[in-house]
């Protein structure tokens, strides 16, 4: 519901020239997922089924883009530099071009 809002309340503000909404939410989402990551790694004591409910569950309801900065920011800190930039322009471009693969896929049976 809170993605719902951010994004309708963007567009009304500031309109739709540019995804404002899934911006904001990509960026507050992965800043929240690496405090609820650090502080777990650090101070947290809590279980694994309790950080999957946290960052997947509710994060995950609220943007994938904490889960896929997260993946990527773990392995930047592995010192797996060249993975981490591959993880990041290949998400990026096999995601949008699976987008538009899919669009045209629907266009060519409709």
């Amino acid at each position: 519901m809170l993605r719902h809002l951010i994004n309708v309340t963007c567009a009304r503000c500031i309109g739709t020239a540019f995804p404002w909404g899934t911006f904001i939410i990509n960026i507050t989402g992965s800043t929240v997922m690496g405090l609820i990551a650090g502080y777990l790694a650090f101070k947290g004591e809590a279980s694994q089924p309790w950080r999957l409910f946290l960052m997947t569950g509710i994060l995950g309801g609220y943007t994938t883009f904490s889960a896929f900065s997260l993946d990527a920011a773990l392995l930047y800190e592995r010192g797996e530099l060249g993975l981490a930039a591959l993880y990041v322009a290949g998400s990026a471009a096999l995601s949008i071009m699976g987008l538009f693969a899919g669009l045209a896929i629907v266009r060519h049976l409709t």
